[in-house]
Formats: C-alpha cells, structure tokens, sequence
C-alpha cells in the first residue's frame, strides 16, 4: 500500500500538533512541509506520523511528534539565531530548528547516528545550516555562546554547563526530572525557569539518576 505522506503530515499537524496547544504559525508551517518520514528507518516509515516514538538504534528513540512540537514553540526561535542541539537523533528536529534559525550546531554522541544524520538531510537537500558534530556533551568544551540550546534526552538535573553556553538573552530548552513523571522548562540565562509541561523520555547518556539500592 502506498502511503500519502504529504496528506499523512497535514493529519499530524491538525490532529495530534496543533491540538496540543502548538499554535505558533513558524513551527506547524515547518512541521507541515520537512518530510518526517526521510528520517525514519525504512521498516518504521509507515508510523512516521503517528503519535509514537520510533527507534532510531542504539537505544535511541525519536520523540513524538507532538513534543518535537512543543519543543519549537518553547524555544521560539528568530531567523538569526544560533542554536546548540544536544542530541541530534535522527537529523528531523535539527533540520526544523535550521529552517527557523541561522544556524544550528548539533552534538550526537553515537558516530553512526551522527553520519546517518547527516546523510538523512543531505538525501533531502536539508539542514544547509546545520553542523554535526561527534561529541558528548558532559564533557565537551567551547568558548561559543548561543542563542538557544535544545536537549533532547532528559536529565535529572540540568548541568550548569549547559547554561553556562547562553547569551545574555538565550534560553534553554531541557526536560529534568525522574521517570516517570519529568517536566519540560526553558531556562533564561539570568536563572529563572519557565515550567511547560508533564512527559517522560529517555534520559542523556550519562545524565540519569545514579541507581537506588533497595532492601
């Protein structure tokens, strides 16, 4: 059976996004046109828009739609932005942030899932502005500072590095907490945190709770 993407993509956005309270014009135009599907694996492109994570290898999940959704709306992105993405995944969510922002460095701590990243916009003749790097982000240095940094696998507690890397007026988009119930914030670079919303997601490597012994 052949699939209609485009019409599958338009029921996405009208059925699962937009009632989710994503109403930003910017993020459902971009959720409406970037084809979700080219970044996922060929034997899961049939639920490319359904309201699942999907596995992308190595433990790895993509997120569901409706929180790459909310994701963008939070970090409110501007045409001259410069954006840190902190696991880059599949490749879909770094292409979206490249068509709302002037550029976007990605950090994927899996070399395969950063090459087939890169490959998956590349096929698509996506994410021009989008850089891929191999690196963890623990421990990774840079003296740049950004305008937005998005997370996207959970911590417990938000490293201060992460803030460390805003401008003056950046924000950072972070889901913290303990499964399974964690909480979406962005946090603005003079401290203050913004509660979004209740979801639970696989956590950052290296970022989970340290295991509890039990008598």
């Amino acid at each position: 059976m052949t699939i209609d993407y485009a019409h599958a993509r338009e029921l996405m956005v009208e059925q699962q996004i937009r009632p989710w309270d994503v109403l930003d014009i910017r993020v459902l135009d971009v959720l409406a046109q970037l084809p979700r599907e080219a970044f996922v694996a060929e034997t899961h492109r049939k639920l490319a828009y359904t309201d699942v994570e999907l596995p992308l290898g190595f433990g790895q999940k993509m997120m569901k739609p409706v929180i790459e959704g909310r994701t963008l709306q939070a970090l409110d992105l501007q045409p001259g932005d410069e954006v840190l993405e902190i696991g880059t995944g599949s490749g879909y969510l770094s292409a979206c942030m490249g068509a709302l922002a002037r550029e976007v460095l990605s950090l994927e701590i899996q070399p395969e899932l950063a090459a087939t990243a890169r490959a998956n916009l590349d096929a698509k003749g996506l994410g021009t502005n989008v850089r891929i790097e191999t690196a963890d982000a623990l421990t990774w240095e840079t003296e740049r500072r950004f305008d937005a940094i998005c997370v996207t696998g959970a911590v417990e507690t938000i490293p201060a590095r992460f803030t460390q890397w805003l401008r003056p007026n950046g924000r950072l988009y972070v889901i913290r907490g303990q499964s399974p119930v964690m909480e979406a914030v962005l946090v603005k670079a003079d401290g203050s945190i913004d509660s979004l919303f209740e979801t639970d997601i696989d956590y950052l490597r290296g970022a989970a709770p340290a295991p509890q012994f039990q008598l």
